[in-house]
């Protein structure tokens, strides 16, 4: 699977890299250079799950998921973000070259009842 990589001076937000939206992963301009290939191997696995989960799915499980753990979190919104479980699974596997072709479908799920 091929994943188009394209250059934005707005998008994404300060403070982030990249943003995959299937099947482009969109890089801020003034970040190029924190463009690591780990950060494409995480990129890549969220570009996996958007498949997996048919993109307005997977937003949508996305923001649900961070609304209902911000509280188990103490309202410490980037601790609800690293709980997201495509986050977990994109983060534990981000280092593991090859992991995208070798992954299960699916795997985002067992991180669905686990909190950062």
């Amino acid at each position: 699977m091929k994943i188009k990589v394209a250059y934005n001076k707005y998008i994404p937000l300060k403070g982030f890299v990249a943003l995959t939206l299937w099947p482009w992963i969109i890089v801020r301009d003034s970040e190029r250079k924190k463009f690591t290939p780990k950060v494409e191997r995480h990129e890549g696995t969220h570009a996996r799950q958007q498949i997996e989960c048919l993109f307005v799915v997977f937003l949508i499980i996305y923001c649900l998921e961070w609304v209902i753990k911000l509280p188990f979190c103490k309202f410490n919104s980037n601790r609800a973000y690293m709980s997201i479980s495509f986050e977990q699974e994109a983060y534990d596997h981000q280092d593991e070259f090859g992991y995208n072709e070798v992954r299960r479908h699916y795997a985002w799920l067992r991180y669905l009842f686990t909190l950062y």
